[in-house]
């Protein structure tokens, strides 16, 4: 199946990249994923096309790209057909989601050799400055429960090509797009211990704080101090 997984991707990049390139200047700075077995990446996200610039830098970097999907988006017709053909995992909506779905996940990571890319913030940036948010504790989760090394990530310029809630893509000019992949997480101070809530949330918020120099650094500025709660309503940048 990863081997399938891998041919069908060529196909995709072979189509995808060309066309992106045409549209943006992507440059990864610095950062490299394993080469092979389970890991998760976790960058920021404040355009709804992040994903196809995570997805193309996770691949230019030599590993096969994807995401957590609902199930129910499987069942659809054309759409399931097309999340199979290139290898999305499927985790179930459950009551206890916020526990479920990251052992669904881990457990096919560990089993295929897969890496992942997951947003910790859970959805776009409301942050009017465009810095990350607080985040959610899955990702953590994932990388503490089986032992998946964690890799911060950023990335600048994607609100060039298409803005914060918007749906409207730009492509002239070319875009420039700066991107920085962070050394594996130092989970060590939180592995061999009792997976609790304020655990997790401390190694979230380290995360967070990661992710957030990483932009720093693609953007020459200091990141704020206090990350925004992600409460309010959302703020059009």
């Amino acid at each position: 199946m990863k081997r399938r997984a891998q041919i069908r991707w060529r196909l995709i990049a072979a189509i995808v990249i060309p066309v992106f390139a045409a549209m943006t200047k992507l440059r990864i700075t610095r950062g490299s994923l394993p080469a092979k077995g389970p890991f998760v990446i976790a960058p920021n996200h404040y355009s709804e096309i992040d994903p196809i610039v995570m997805g193309i830098v996770v691949w230019k970097l030599g590993r096969t790209p994807r995401f957590l999907a609902k199930a129910s988006l499987f069942r659809v017709p054309g759409l399931g057909a097309l999340m199979r053909f290139t290898g999305q995992i499927p985790v179930e909506r459950r009551s206890a989601a916020k526990v479920s779905e990251p052992m669904e996940a881990a457990e096919v990571l560990t089993r295929q050799g897969s890496g992942l890319i997951v947003y910790p913030e859970g959805t776009l940036t409301k942050d009017e400055n465009l810095w990350p948010m607080q985040g959610k504790m899955g990702a953590v989760r994932m990388a503490l429960q089986s032992n998946i090394p964690l890799y911060p990530a950023a990335h600048w310029g994607t609100q060039h090509l298409m803005g914060r809630y918007s749906k409207k893509i730009t492509v002239i000019p070319r875009s420039r797009i700066t991107v920085v992949v962070g050394e594996e997480m130092d989970l060590s101070a939180y592995r061999n211990k009792p997976i609790t809530k304020p655990l997790l949330e401390k190694a979230t918020a380290e995360l967070m704080q990661q992710i957030a120099s990483l932009l720093g650094e693609l953007r020459e500025e200091t990141p704020p101090k206090v990350l925004h709660d992600g409460q309010g309503e959302k703020v059009r940048g």
